[in-house]
Protein backbone atom coordinates (compact mmCIF):
# COMPACT_ATOMS: atom_id res chain seq x y z
CA UNK A 1 0.00 0.00 0.00
CA UNK A 2 1.53 3.23 -0.71
CA UNK A 3 1.40 6.08 1.81
CA UNK A 4 -1.46 7.65 3.03
CA UNK A 5 -3.48 10.79 2.52
CA UNK A 6 -6.36 13.02 2.47
CA UNK A 7 -8.26 14.94 0.42
CA UNK A 8 -7.32 18.22 -0.69
CA UNK A 9 -4.03 20.03 0.94
CA UNK A 10 -0.70 22.12 -0.62
CA UNK A 11 2.22 21.78 -0.80
CA UNK A 12 4.36 25.06 0.46
CA UNK A 13 8.07 25.41 1.20
CA UNK A 14 8.67 23.10 3.61
CA UNK A 15 12.08 24.53 4.93
CA UNK A 16 13.13 22.10 7.39
CA UNK A 17 16.72 21.10 5.74
CA UNK A 18 17.38 24.60 7.99
CA UNK A 19 17.33 22.78 11.09
CA UNK A 20 16.09 19.16 10.56
CA UNK A 21 19.64 17.76 11.78
CA UNK A 22 19.96 20.22 14.87
CA UNK A 23 20.20 17.72 17.50
CA UNK A 24 17.45 18.44 20.35
CA UNK A 25 19.80 20.63 22.82
CA UNK A 26 18.90 21.25 26.27
CA UNK A 27 18.51 25.08 27.12
CA UNK A 28 18.87 26.23 30.55
CA UNK A 29 17.10 29.73 31.30
CA UNK A 30 19.18 32.82 32.65
CA UNK A 31 16.41 34.96 33.52
CA UNK A 32 13.16 34.75 35.30
CA UNK A 33 10.33 32.83 33.96
CA UNK A 34 6.21 33.73 33.76
CA UNK A 35 3.54 30.84 33.75
CA UNK A 36 1.11 32.09 32.14
CA UNK A 37 -2.49 30.45 33.96
CA UNK A 38 -4.33 29.87 30.74
CA UNK A 39 -2.26 28.04 28.93
CA UNK A 40 -5.00 25.66 27.71
CA UNK A 41 -8.00 25.10 26.19
CA UNK A 42 -10.50 25.70 29.54
CA UNK A 43 -10.90 27.19 32.20
CA UNK A 44 -7.52 28.94 33.64
CA UNK A 45 -5.83 27.71 36.34
CA UNK A 46 -5.86 28.65 40.10
CA UNK A 47 -2.53 29.87 41.69
CA UNK A 48 -1.90 28.12 44.83
CA UNK A 49 1.55 29.50 45.38
CA UNK A 50 2.00 33.24 46.83
CA UNK A 51 5.37 36.24 46.61
CA UNK A 52 7.57 35.47 48.23
CA UNK A 53 6.96 31.64 48.27
CA UNK A 54 10.06 28.92 47.71
CA UNK A 55 9.44 25.92 44.80
CA UNK A 56 10.73 23.60 43.82
CA UNK A 57 10.67 22.10 40.04
CA UNK A 58 7.81 20.16 39.44
CA UNK A 59 5.65 21.42 42.15
CA UNK A 60 2.19 22.29 41.82
CA UNK A 61 1.81 26.50 41.70
CA UNK A 62 -1.61 26.29 39.97
CA UNK A 63 -3.98 23.31 40.12
CA UNK A 64 -6.83 23.06 37.44
CA UNK A 65 -10.05 24.95 37.77
CA UNK A 66 -12.67 22.34 36.49
CA UNK A 67 -12.37 19.45 34.75
CA UNK A 68 -11.72 20.92 31.15
CA UNK A 69 -8.78 22.82 32.89
CA UNK A 70 -5.07 21.50 33.27
CA UNK A 71 -2.15 22.02 36.44
CA UNK A 72 0.90 23.86 36.11
CA UNK A 73 4.01 23.31 37.66
CA UNK A 74 6.94 24.73 38.40
CA UNK A 75 9.88 24.28 36.09
CA UNK A 76 12.85 24.89 37.98
CA UNK A 77 13.18 25.97 41.95
CA UNK A 78 13.14 29.34 42.83
CA UNK A 79 10.91 31.77 44.48
CA UNK A 80 7.88 33.61 43.38
CA UNK A 81 9.01 36.98 42.27
CA UNK A 82 5.00 38.05 42.05
CA UNK A 83 1.47 36.95 40.15
CA UNK A 84 0.95 40.09 37.57
CA UNK A 85 -0.26 40.35 34.08
CA UNK A 86 1.64 40.16 31.58
CA UNK A 87 2.17 40.71 27.68
CA UNK A 88 1.67 37.36 25.49
CA UNK A 89 2.54 36.09 22.22
CA UNK A 90 -0.35 37.76 20.91
CA UNK A 91 0.29 41.19 22.34
CA UNK A 92 -2.60 40.67 24.84
CA UNK A 93 -2.09 40.81 28.77
CA UNK A 94 -3.14 37.40 30.74
CA UNK A 95 -2.04 36.68 34.75
CA UNK A 96 1.28 34.60 35.29
CA UNK A 97 3.08 33.73 38.14
CA UNK A 98 6.72 34.85 37.99
CA UNK A 99 9.53 33.08 39.37
CA UNK A 100 12.97 33.46 40.05
CA UNK A 101 15.52 30.71 39.09
CA UNK A 102 18.18 30.01 41.52
CA UNK A 103 19.65 27.68 38.77
CA UNK A 104 19.56 24.53 41.43
CA UNK A 105 16.81 22.74 39.59
CA UNK A 106 16.09 20.78 42.83
CA UNK A 107 12.63 18.86 41.95
CA UNK A 108 9.80 18.31 43.99
CA UNK A 109 9.99 14.83 45.97
CA UNK A 110 9.24 11.85 43.93
CA UNK A 111 9.78 13.38 40.72
CA UNK A 112 12.18 11.05 38.50
CA UNK A 113 11.23 7.82 40.51
CA UNK A 114 10.59 4.77 38.17
CA UNK A 115 6.84 3.31 38.35
CA UNK A 116 5.69 -0.46 37.66
CA UNK A 117 3.47 0.86 34.96
CA UNK A 118 1.90 -2.68 34.81
CA UNK A 119 0.79 -2.53 38.51
CA UNK A 120 -1.01 0.83 37.76
CA UNK A 121 -5.21 0.77 37.03
CA UNK A 122 -6.50 3.01 33.78
CA UNK A 123 -7.66 5.49 36.40
CA UNK A 124 -4.49 5.72 37.77
CA UNK A 125 -2.66 6.54 34.97
CA UNK A 126 -5.89 8.86 33.90
CA UNK A 127 -4.94 10.55 37.22
CA UNK A 128 -1.40 10.70 36.96
CA UNK A 129 -1.69 12.69 33.31
CA UNK A 130 -3.94 15.16 35.31
CA UNK A 131 -1.95 15.41 37.89
CA UNK A 132 1.40 16.56 35.39
CA UNK A 133 -1.16 18.87 33.65
CA UNK A 134 -0.70 17.62 30.03
CA UNK A 135 -2.26 19.57 27.43
CA UNK A 136 -1.82 18.59 23.52
CA UNK A 137 1.48 19.85 22.76
CA UNK A 138 1.13 20.10 19.24
CA UNK A 139 -0.80 23.33 19.42
CA UNK A 140 -4.48 23.10 20.44
CA UNK A 141 -3.35 22.59 24.36
CA UNK A 142 -6.55 20.38 25.24
CA UNK A 143 -6.26 18.42 28.46
CA UNK A 144 -4.91 15.16 27.67
CA UNK A 145 -7.02 13.33 30.39
CA UNK A 146 -10.08 14.87 29.22
CA UNK A 147 -9.55 13.73 25.56
CA UNK A 148 -8.58 10.21 27.09
CA UNK A 149 -11.52 9.99 28.18
CA UNK A 150 -14.29 9.72 25.64
CA UNK A 151 -18.07 8.82 26.53
CA UNK A 152 -17.78 4.96 25.47
CA UNK A 153 -14.29 3.83 25.72
CA UNK A 154 -14.89 0.59 24.14
CA UNK A 155 -15.44 1.98 20.54
CA UNK A 156 -12.18 3.54 19.87
CA UNK A 157 -10.67 1.78 17.47
CA UNK A 158 -7.46 3.70 16.62
CA UNK A 159 -5.57 5.54 19.02
CA UNK A 160 -3.16 7.76 16.52
CA UNK A 161 0.22 9.41 17.42
CA UNK A 162 0.84 12.50 15.40
CA UNK A 163 3.98 12.24 13.88
CA UNK A 164 3.61 14.07 10.60
CA UNK A 165 5.03 17.51 12.05
CA UNK A 166 3.69 19.20 8.49
CA UNK A 167 4.20 22.42 9.28
CA UNK A 168 6.95 24.66 7.12
CA UNK A 169 10.24 24.82 9.03
CA UNK A 170 9.31 23.14 12.13
CA UNK A 171 11.45 19.99 13.13
CA UNK A 172 11.45 19.59 16.86
CA UNK A 173 9.10 16.51 16.84
CA UNK A 174 11.04 15.13 14.11
CA UNK A 175 13.67 15.28 16.40
CA UNK A 176 12.34 13.97 19.16
CA UNK A 177 11.17 11.03 17.26
CA UNK A 178 14.51 10.10 16.39
CA UNK A 179 15.47 10.69 19.79
CA UNK A 180 13.31 9.08 22.25
CA UNK A 181 11.25 6.52 20.23
CA UNK A 182 11.15 3.93 22.93
CA UNK A 183 9.31 6.26 24.87
CA UNK A 184 7.22 7.15 22.42
CA UNK A 185 6.32 3.85 21.70
CA UNK A 186 6.06 3.05 25.39
CA UNK A 187 3.47 6.26 25.78
CA UNK A 188 1.29 4.53 23.01
CA UNK A 189 1.04 1.50 24.83
CA UNK A 190 -0.12 2.73 27.88
CA UNK A 191 -2.70 4.76 25.72
CA UNK A 192 -3.99 1.74 24.17
CA UNK A 193 -4.02 -0.63 27.20
CA UNK A 194 -6.88 2.71 27.94
CA UNK A 195 -9.32 1.23 25.31
CA UNK A 196 -10.23 -2.79 25.52
CA UNK A 197 -10.66 -2.43 21.37
CA UNK A 198 -8.29 -0.03 20.28
CA UNK A 199 -5.15 -0.22 17.99
CA UNK A 200 -1.90 2.08 18.03
CA UNK A 201 -0.56 3.82 15.22
CA UNK A 202 1.80 6.11 14.63
CA UNK A 203 1.68 8.13 11.32
CA UNK A 204 4.66 10.25 10.29
CA UNK A 205 4.90 12.25 6.73
CA UNK A 206 7.42 10.76 4.07
CA UNK A 207 10.13 13.31 4.90
CA UNK A 208 11.00 11.70 7.62
CA UNK A 209 13.01 9.09 7.07
CA UNK A 210 15.11 8.99 9.62
CA UNK A 211 12.33 9.47 12.22
CA UNK A 212 10.83 6.50 10.51
CA UNK A 213 13.66 4.00 10.53
CA UNK A 214 13.94 4.88 14.51
CA UNK A 215 10.40 4.62 15.49
CA UNK A 216 9.80 1.77 13.36
CA UNK A 217 12.81 -0.02 15.28
CA UNK A 218 11.23 1.27 18.80
CA UNK A 219 7.81 -1.05 17.58
CA UNK A 220 9.29 -4.50 16.78
CA UNK A 221 7.69 -7.23 19.25
CA UNK A 222 5.29 -4.48 20.10
CA UNK A 223 1.42 -3.89 18.85
CA UNK A 224 2.43 -0.80 18.02
CA UNK A 225 2.63 0.13 13.79
CA UNK A 226 3.78 2.80 11.74
CA UNK A 227 2.50 4.15 9.18
CA UNK A 228 3.98 6.74 6.74
CA UNK A 229 1.90 9.90 5.29
CA UNK A 230 2.53 11.65 2.06
CA UNK A 231 4.05 15.21 2.72
CA UNK A 232 1.24 17.39 2.23
CA UNK A 233 -0.58 20.00 4.28
CA UNK A 234 -1.89 19.84 6.75
CA UNK A 235 -1.15 16.58 6.97
CA UNK A 236 -0.62 16.99 10.86
CA UNK A 237 -4.58 18.39 10.99
CA UNK A 238 -6.66 16.18 13.52
CA UNK A 239 -9.11 15.56 10.62
CA UNK A 240 -6.20 15.14 8.12
CA UNK A 241 -5.00 12.35 9.96
CA UNK A 242 -7.74 10.46 10.77
CA UNK A 243 -9.05 10.36 7.16
CA UNK A 244 -5.66 9.07 6.41
CA UNK A 245 -5.66 6.50 8.35
CA UNK A 246 -9.05 5.39 8.38
CA UNK A 247 -9.46 5.83 4.57
CA UNK A 248 -12.69 8.06 5.32
CA UNK A 249 -13.51 11.46 5.71
CA UNK A 250 -14.35 12.75 9.23
CA UNK A 251 -18.26 14.23 8.69
CA UNK A 252 -18.49 17.90 9.38
CA UNK A 253 -19.69 18.39 13.42
CA UNK A 254 -18.23 15.17 14.54
CA UNK A 255 -14.86 14.47 16.15
CA UNK A 256 -12.22 12.04 15.93
CA UNK A 257 -13.74 10.09 19.11
CA UNK A 258 -17.59 10.07 17.51
CA UNK A 259 -15.03 8.34 14.53
CA UNK A 260 -13.40 5.98 16.83
CA UNK A 261 -10.24 7.48 16.77
CA UNK A 262 -7.90 9.28 19.62
CA UNK A 263 -5.08 11.60 18.19
CA UNK A 264 -2.32 13.05 20.06
CA UNK A 265 0.97 15.01 18.71
CA UNK A 266 4.06 12.59 19.47
CA UNK A 267 5.30 15.18 22.03
CA UNK A 268 2.22 14.91 24.17
CA UNK A 269 2.30 10.86 23.91
CA UNK A 270 6.00 10.86 25.43
CA UNK A 271 5.41 13.73 28.27
CA UNK A 272 2.35 10.91 29.01
CA UNK A 273 5.21 8.07 29.16
CA UNK A 274 7.09 10.28 31.63
CA UNK A 275 4.44 11.30 33.72
CA UNK A 276 3.15 7.80 34.14
CA UNK A 277 6.19 6.18 34.29
CA UNK A 278 8.64 8.64 36.04
CA UNK A 279 5.95 10.98 38.13
CA UNK A 280 7.42 13.79 36.13
CA UNK A 281 4.78 16.59 35.18
CA UNK A 282 4.55 18.52 32.60
CA UNK A 283 7.57 20.73 33.10
CA UNK A 284 9.95 20.87 29.60
CA UNK A 285 9.09 20.83 25.67
CA UNK A 286 10.69 20.77 22.28
CA UNK A 287 10.93 23.60 20.19
CA UNK A 288 12.51 24.93 16.93
CA UNK A 289 13.99 27.89 16.13
CA UNK A 290 14.23 28.33 12.22
CA UNK A 291 13.75 30.48 9.28
CA UNK A 292 15.88 32.70 7.39
CA UNK A 293 16.22 35.21 9.59
CA UNK A 294 18.24 33.25 12.32
CA UNK A 295 21.68 32.72 12.33
CA UNK A 296 21.50 28.95 13.77
CA UNK A 297 18.43 27.09 13.23
CA UNK A 298 18.24 25.43 16.38
CA UNK A 299 15.95 22.34 18.33
CA UNK A 300 15.77 22.75 21.99
CA UNK A 301 15.03 21.06 25.07
CA UNK A 302 13.42 24.08 26.92
CA UNK A 303 11.95 24.65 30.47
CA UNK A 304 8.00 25.94 30.34
CA UNK A 305 8.08 29.60 31.03
CA UNK A 306 11.67 30.07 29.65
CA UNK A 307 11.34 33.50 27.12
CA UNK A 308 11.26 33.02 23.52
CA UNK A 309 13.78 35.82 23.33
CA UNK A 310 16.18 33.85 25.20
CA UNK A 311 15.87 31.17 22.89
CA UNK A 312 16.10 33.11 19.87
CA UNK A 313 19.80 34.64 21.37
CA UNK A 314 20.51 30.98 22.17
CA UNK A 315 20.30 30.38 18.36
CA UNK A 316 23.08 33.17 17.38
CA UNK A 317 20.46 35.88 17.45
CA UNK A 318 19.24 37.26 14.08
CA UNK A 319 21.22 36.73 10.80
CA UNK A 320 23.68 39.66 10.00
CA UNK A 321 22.68 41.27 13.17
CA UNK A 322 19.66 42.57 10.73
CA UNK A 323 16.19 42.59 12.71
CA UNK A 324 13.47 40.41 10.71
CA UNK A 325 10.54 41.43 9.52
CA UNK A 326 8.23 38.66 10.64
CA UNK A 327 8.83 37.05 13.70
CA UNK A 328 5.99 33.89 14.12
CA UNK A 329 4.89 32.08 17.19
CA UNK A 330 4.77 28.69 15.53
CA UNK A 331 5.21 27.75 11.69
CA UNK A 332 4.35 30.20 8.47
CA UNK A 333 0.68 28.71 8.39
CA UNK A 334 -1.01 28.31 10.85
CA UNK A 335 1.18 30.84 13.12
CA UNK A 336 1.00 34.23 14.27
CA UNK A 337 2.84 37.29 14.56
CA UNK A 338 4.56 38.63 17.69
CA UNK A 339 4.55 42.11 18.22
CA UNK A 340 7.47 41.32 21.27
CA UNK A 341 9.98 37.58 21.68
CA UNK A 342 10.05 38.69 25.22
CA UNK A 343 7.19 36.26 26.21
CA UNK A 344 7.09 32.92 27.93
CA UNK A 345 7.23 29.35 26.58
CA UNK A 346 3.98 28.00 27.08
CA UNK A 347 3.22 24.14 27.10
CA UNK A 348 1.42 24.48 23.46
CA UNK A 349 4.22 26.52 21.93
CA UNK A 350 6.56 24.85 19.42
CA UNK A 351 8.15 27.64 17.53
CA UNK A 352 9.68 30.47 16.52
CA UNK A 353 10.04 31.01 12.79
CA UNK A 354 12.00 34.00 11.74
CA UNK A 355 11.59 35.32 8.67
CA UNK A 356 13.76 38.10 7.07
CA UNK A 357 10.55 39.38 4.60
CA UNK A 358 7.05 40.08 5.72
CA UNK A 359 5.44 37.64 2.76
CA UNK A 360 1.94 38.35 4.27
CA UNK A 361 2.91 42.47 3.63
CA UNK A 362 3.94 41.97 -0.06
CA UNK A 363 0.94 39.70 -0.40
CA UNK A 364 -1.13 42.46 0.28
CA UNK A 365 0.21 44.85 -2.17
CA UNK A 366 -0.79 42.43 -4.62
CA UNK A 367 -4.56 41.72 -3.45
CA UNK A 368 -7.02 41.70 -6.05
CA UNK A 369 -10.78 41.34 -6.26
CA UNK A 370 -11.72 37.31 -6.26
CA UNK A 371 -11.27 35.59 -9.58
CA UNK A 372 -13.80 32.72 -8.51
CA UNK A 373 -11.45 30.47 -9.85
CA UNK A 374 -12.36 27.76 -7.12
CA UNK A 375 -9.06 26.32 -5.81
CA UNK A 376 -9.77 27.52 -2.85
CA UNK A 377 -12.61 24.60 -2.48
CA UNK A 378 -10.20 22.59 -4.06
CA UNK A 379 -7.60 22.41 -1.44
CA UNK A 380 -9.55 23.01 1.73
CA UNK A 381 -8.42 19.46 3.82
CA UNK A 382 -12.50 20.04 4.95
CA UNK A 383 -14.57 20.01 2.20
CA UNK A 384 -15.77 23.99 2.31
CA UNK A 385 -16.34 26.53 -0.04
CA UNK A 386 -13.99 29.51 1.10
CA UNK A 387 -15.11 31.90 -1.38
CA UNK A 388 -18.65 32.00 -0.18
CA UNK A 389 -17.64 31.92 2.98
CA UNK A 390 -15.75 34.96 2.50
CA UNK A 391 -18.11 36.42 0.53
CA UNK A 392 -20.97 36.01 3.70
CA UNK A 393 -18.31 36.99 6.28
CA UNK A 394 -17.97 40.10 4.40
CA UNK A 395 -21.44 40.95 3.99
CA UNK A 396 -21.70 39.95 8.12
CA UNK A 397 -24.30 37.53 6.96
CA UNK A 398 -23.23 35.36 9.65
CA UNK A 399 -26.27 32.92 9.83
CA UNK A 400 -25.71 31.87 6.74
CA UNK A 401 -21.18 31.68 7.26
CA UNK A 402 -22.49 29.41 10.14
CA UNK A 403 -25.22 27.30 9.17
CA UNK A 404 -25.52 27.24 5.64
CA UNK A 405 -21.81 27.42 4.82
CA UNK A 406 -20.63 25.46 7.97
CA UNK A 407 -18.18 28.19 8.56
CA UNK A 408 -17.09 26.73 12.23
CA UNK A 409 -15.85 23.62 10.95
CA UNK A 410 -12.66 25.79 9.41
CA UNK A 411 -9.28 24.92 11.24
CA UNK A 412 -7.84 27.48 10.25
CA UNK A 413 -4.96 25.80 8.56
CA UNK A 414 -4.54 28.78 5.29
CA UNK A 415 -4.59 26.31 2.26
CA UNK A 416 -7.05 28.88 1.18
CA UNK A 417 -5.15 31.85 1.87
CA UNK A 418 -1.72 30.04 0.25
CA UNK A 419 -3.26 29.16 -2.72
CA UNK A 420 -5.53 32.03 -3.62
CA UNK A 421 -4.06 34.13 -7.04
CA UNK A 422 -6.04 37.10 -6.03
CA UNK A 423 -3.75 37.04 -2.74
CA UNK A 424 -7.31 37.71 -0.11
CA UNK A 425 -6.47 37.15 3.78
CA UNK A 426 -9.09 34.13 3.81
CA UNK A 427 -7.76 32.47 6.72
CA UNK A 428 -7.06 35.82 8.80
CA UNK A 429 -10.95 36.84 7.71
CA UNK A 430 -11.90 33.58 9.07
CA UNK A 431 -10.62 33.45 12.30
CA UNK A 432 -12.06 36.97 13.13
CA UNK A 433 -15.41 35.99 12.01
CA UNK A 434 -15.49 32.70 13.91
CA UNK A 435 -14.51 35.15 17.34
CA UNK A 436 -17.56 37.04 16.57
CA UNK A 437 -19.92 34.41 16.28
CA UNK A 438 -18.11 32.56 19.36
CA UNK A 439 -18.37 35.96 20.96
CA UNK A 440 -22.22 36.42 20.49
CA UNK A 441 -22.69 32.96 21.31
CA UNK A 442 -21.27 33.72 24.96
CA UNK A 443 -23.17 36.81 25.25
Amino acid sequence: MGNLTFRGGVHPFEGKALSENAPLTEYLPKGELAFLINQHIGKPAIPVVEKGNHVLAGQLIARADGFVSANIVSSVSGTVKDIRKIATATGAKAVAIIIENDGEYQLAEGIGEKVDTAKLSNKEILDKIAAAGIVGLGGAGFPTHVKLMPKNPDDIKYVIVNGAECEPYITCDDQLMRTYPDEIVMGLQLMVGLFPNAVGVIIIEDNKPAAIEAIKAACVGTNVRVMTAKTKYPQGGERSIVSAVTGKHLRLGLLPADFGCVVDNVTTVRAIYRAVAYNEPLMERNFTVSGDGIEHPSNFIVKIGTSQQELIDAAGGFKNGIHPEKIISGGPMMGFAMPDANVPVCKANNALTILAKDEVAIAQEQMTECLRCGRCADVCPEGLIPQQMAQAALRGNLDRYENKLKGLECVACGSCTFICPAKRPLMQLFKQTKAEIMAAKRK
